[in-house]
C-alpha cells in the first residue's frame, strides 16, 4: 500500500469517527452506527464503496458521511426497503450488524445511492432560526426594530419561512401564537433575549440558494426529510410543520449564487426606519473563499454608508472551525461608534435543542 493511499484510510477514518460522535453527542446514536458502517462500505466491491475509496481531499467540510446516511435514509422513507428501521429504533444495535445490513443495502442500492454522492447534504434546520430570532430581538434594541431580512443558503427556505414561527426563548416569547412550528429550545445562561418591542416586525424575508428545494413538492421534500437523522423525532416533526407551512404559502427563494444575490439585494432602495439584515445558518464554510470575501467586503462597503434611519446588520450562526462550536455572531451599522463590531451572543447546539446565551 503506498504512503498516499494509508493517509487517504487515516484522514476517512478521522472524519468518520468524527461524524460519527457528533450524532453521538447530538442524540442520534442510531445514526452513529450507520455512519461507522460506511468504512466497511468503503471496502466493498461497489460504485458506492470505490467512489468513497477515492475521494480527493476527504475532510469534514465534505460531509461526505451525511451525503451517505440521507441517501440510506430515503431507503426506508420511500418505502424502497425497511430494513433500517430497526436499525434506527435501535433494535440493532451490535455494530457488526448494522455494518452487515448497510453493505447489503449498498450491494442492493448501489445505483441509488451513488448520486447521493454528489452534493453536500440539505441540512437547513428551523431549530436554528432560535438562535437567530434571539440575534434579531438583541438588535431590535439597537437599530430599527422592522426588518428586511435575506438569507444565503436558504436550502429550502425552512428558516426563510421564521416570520411564521413561535419561538419561546427563555422568558420571552414572540412570533404568531398559532403557529404550527413551536421552537423551545433549552435555554442556557443567566438572561434572555430582549422581549421584542412594541413595533418590532418582521417586513419581509428573501432567500437565496444555488440548488434549492422546493418543500411543495413531495418528492423534494422527502429528500429533505432523508437529512434529517430519524432518532431525532423533535428534528422530524419540525421538518412535517415546515412542510405544513410551505404547502400553504411557500417561502420566497431564488436559485442564485450568494455572492451575486448579496450584491443585488444591497444595491435596492432601502425604506426608511427598516433595517435590511442578511442572515445564515450553517453554510458558510460550504462557499468558496473567494465568494465568502466578496459578500464580506459588499457588507462593509454598504455598512460605511447605513444611517440611523438605515441601518444594516449582519446575524450569522456558523461553526468555529477550530473549536466546531456553533456561534452565533452579530454585527450592525448604524453610522455610530460600534459600526462594524462583531457581538458573539451565543453558542448553540448545532440542531438548535439548546441555547446558551451571553447577550453583549
Amino acid at each position: 500500500m503506498t504512503g498516499d493511499n494509508i493517509m487517504a484510510i487515516e484522514e476517512f477514518t478521522r472524519a468518520l469517527d468524527w461524524q460519527a460522535t457528533h450524532a453521538e453527542e447530538n442524540g442520534a446514536p442510531c445514526t452513529a452506527r450507520v455512519i461507522r458502517a460506511l468504512a466497511k462500505v468503503r471496502e466493498s466491491d461497489t460504485a458506492t464503496g470505490r467512489r468513497i475509496a477515492a475521494w480527493e481531499g476527504l475532510t469534514l467540510k465534505d460531509a461526505m458521511p451525511l451525503r451517505m446516511t440521507g441517501g440510506l435514509h430515503h431507503l426506508l422513507l420511500s418505502g424502497e426497503d425497511d430494513r433500517l428501521a430497526r436499525v434506527y429504533s435501535g433494535q440493532i444495535s451490535d455494530q457488526g450488524q448494522v455494518d452487515k445490513l448497510v453493505c447489503e443495502l449498498v450491494e442492493t442500492y448501489d445505483h441509488l445511492l451513488l448520486p447521493w454522492l454528489d452534493g453536500p447534504p440539505q441540512t437547513n434546520e428551523a431549530g436554528r432560526a432560535a438562535s437567530i430570532m434571539a440575534g434579531l430581538l438583541w438588535l431590535a434594541q439597537r437599530v430599527a426594530p422592522k426588518f428586511e431580512l435575506f438569507e444565503l443558503g436558504a436550502s429550502a427556505g425552512v428558516n426563510t419561512m421564521l416570520d411564521r414561527y413561535r419561538f419561546k426563548l427563555g422568558e420571552t416569547e414572540v412570533g404568531p401564537p398559532a403557529s404550527p412550528m413551536r421552537i423551545e429550545p433549552e435555554w442556557r445562561g443567566d438572561a434572555s433575549p430582549p422581549a421584542p418591542p412594541a413595533d418590532f416586525e418582521i417586513v419581509s424575508v428573501k432567500g437565496c440558494d444555488v440548488a434549492p428545494i422546493d418543500l411543495s413538492d413531495p418528492a423534494s421534500a422527502l429528500k429533505l426529510k432523508s437529512y434529517v437523522w430519524p432518532d431525532a423525532p423533535g428534528r422530524m416533526a419540525r421538518i412535517d410543520a415546515a412542510i405544513q407551512l410551505a404547502g400553504d404559502d411557500p417561502p420566497d427563494l431564488v436559485k442564485q449564487d450568494a455572492g451575486g444575490f448579496v450584491s443585488q439585494f444591497l444595491a435596492q432602495p432601502q425604506s426608511e426606519g427598516t433595517t435590511r439584515a442578511m442572515f445564515h445558518s450553517i453554510m458558510w464554510q460550504y462557499m468558496p473563499p473567494a465568494t465568502q470575501q466578496a459578500i464580506t467586503e459588499a457588507m462593509e462597503l454598504a455598512g460605511n454608508a447605513a444611517t440611523s434611519v438605515r441601518p444594516l446588520a449582519w446575524v450569522a450562526l456558523e461553526t468555529d472551525p477550530d473549536t466546531f462550536r456553533h456561534e452565533l455572531k452579530v454585527r450592525y451599522w448604524n453610522g455610530g461608534d460600534r459600526d462594524g463590531e462583531t457581538t458573539l451572543l451565543s453558542f448553540a447546539h448545532p440542531h438548535g435543542a439548546w441555547v446558551e446565551w451571553i447577550g453583549g
